[in-house]
């Protein structure tokens, strides 16, 4: 049983990032792909072999055991001097420690020498079928939205541009034709995908909500399942309205006149509607109210946050010579000075 080098298979250096190894694998697996060689033997053990490397340097755990391991491992698990059928036995260290039998079968005998039959499941999985192995979900992507307070306070429906990629048609993901690289991809094997969605907007939707909406995300591998799109929400600043979580703030314009002697006036709501609050006499300006569950509606649907009504007073202008003249009575009433 050969060492097999997982970087090399990949391409890539020992000390590549996550990152570089992905899009390595990404890579290799377009060309590779079963769909794309059909009744090729040799592509589809490449792929197999592909698919092993990755299996280990995608998972931190086993791509930490096998950099323990190292090219050296023979001088580790050396064959037996007379070539019977024996088990090697290695020490990880900080006690980790696994047995295996060079003569054993599976995803390759040394991925079993190394991880075990019960670490072939997911991308490895022997005890799925060729295809099913082949099969791997789009990775899901985000993309955010804004939408306005009125719509996070009503919900409703909205069409959304959504870009992703999609398997070039021309190379059928391989990133080549004909041994050439592809002109329509550039030899990436994906090409943009513009789509318009029709998405259902929650209500009480906040900053930093995601909206999941399945299958609209990354292409899969070998006919797996598109990955899912999450639209993360900004709700855009609204000029009548504050949001604080479910609470609202907003201000009302109050006459001084209805402000010394009370009365009723109108508060705005976003839906549209106007409530209306009784102010008490000789309300104070920026005095606030709270409208108690006339708030944003809750996410999770447990009713609404309250609405905070700050008054704004506002002075008379244009004084007519009787207003005038009343308001300079109530100021000697009071003991007030003014400049006639």
């Amino acid at each position: 049983m050969d060492y097999k080098d997982y970087y090399k298979i990949l391409g890539v250096a020992r000390g590549a990032s996550a990152d570089e190894i992905k899009k390595a694998f990404r890579k290799l697996a377009r060309k590779y792909h079963p769909d794309v060689n059909p009744g090729d033997k040799k592509a589809e053990e490449r792929f197999k072999e592909i698919n092993e490397a990755y299996e280990v340097l995608s998972d931190a755990d086993k791509r930490k055991k096998y950099d323990t391991l190292g090219p050296n491992w023979q001088e580790q698990f050396g064959p037996s001097a007379s070539g019977t059928r024996r088990t090697y036995h290695y020490s990880g260290g900080r006690g980790s420690q696994f047995d295996f039998d060079p003569n054993g079968a599976g995803f390759s005998d040394f991925f079993e020498a190394l991880f075990g039959r019960s670490n072939m499941g997911g991308r490895g999985n022997t005890g799925s079928s060729a295809r099913d192995m082949r099969r791997r979900a789009g990775d899901n992507i985000e993309q955010p939205v804004e939408v306005t307070l009125q719509e996070a306070y009503l919900g409703g429906s909205r069409t959304f541009n959504i870009q992703s990629t999609e398997i070039c048609p021309t190379c059928q993901g391989t990133g080549e034709v004909g041994g050439r690289l592809c002109t329509t991809c550039s030899g990436q094997g994906m090409v943009p995908r513009n789509k318009r969605i029709q998405v259902k907007i929650p209500v009480g939707v906040d900053n930093g909500s995601k909206i999941r909406v399945a299958g609209e995300g990354q292409p899969g591998i070998g006919g797996g399942p598109r990955g899912d799109l999450y639209l993360v929400i900004t709700v855009k600043p609204d000029p009548l309205f504050e949001r604080k979580g479910d609470d609202l703030y907003t201000d009302v314009e109050v006459e001084l006149v209805k402000a010394m002697l009370g009365g009723e006036v109108p508060v705005p709501v976003p839906d549209g509607r106007r409530l209306v609050l009784t102010i008490p006499p000789e309300t104070q300006n920026n005095r606030t109210f709270r409208l108690a569950g006339k708030g944003m509606p809750r996410l999770r649907g447990e009713g609404n946050g309250n609405l905070f009504a700050r008054v704004k007073v506002v002075l008379p202008m244009q004084l007519s010579v009787e207003e005038r003249a009343l308001f300079e009575k109530l100021a000697r009433s009071r003991g007030v000075e003014v400049h006639s």
